[in-house]
């Protein structure tokens, strides 16, 4: 099966415009031979794109087969694990309590963790306070200080 589009012309002609481009940006900052390997180079690389894009095209709008009589076999066999099924579970008490809690107003029981919360293992950060030992004057005098102002 030819999955290939085109013909071989169409490598060559990526191939040449590739050279002539990088000949030209490449010629006006180096040597002329320094140009004409680059130039070469890039003929090389963009004659085995064209490979790429023309295998690439061919296997996109190629047609596929004809399947004959085995097509109902062959059908439940491409179909097969094709389709994922996924059902959520149903967190409506989870969803109750969270917006519950975001209308209640502030009280001792919104401090104690839901049941939901305790049996999924759920425990709330709490951060340690930052205390000021120091007053404000004795830190800008540090700061002062350590810049040399």
């Amino acid at each position: 099966m030819n999955r290939m589009f085109g013909n071989v012309r169409i490598n060559f002609l990526a191939g040449i415009i590739g050279l002539i481009i990088t000949f030209f940006v490449s010629f006006s900052s180096n040597l002329l031979s320094t140009s004409l390997f680059r130039a070469g180079a890039a003929f090389i690389i963009w004659f085995l794109l064209a490979f790429l894009l023309r295998y690439v095209l061919g296997s996109v709008l190629a047609s596929p087969p004809d399947k004959g009589g085995t097509e109902s076999l062959e059908v439940g066999q491409e179909t097969k694990g094709a389709q994922l099924d996924v059902i959520a579970p149903n967190d409506d008490e989870v969803l109750k309590d969270i917006l519950n809690y975001a209308q209640a107003e502030p009280n001792e029981d919104q401090n104690k963790p839901s049941q939901s919360a305790v049996e999924s293992g759920f425990e709330p950060l709490n951060p340690p306070k930052i205390v000021r030992t120091k007053d404000a004057e004795e830190l800008a005098q540090a700061v002062r200080h350590l810049s040399g102002k």
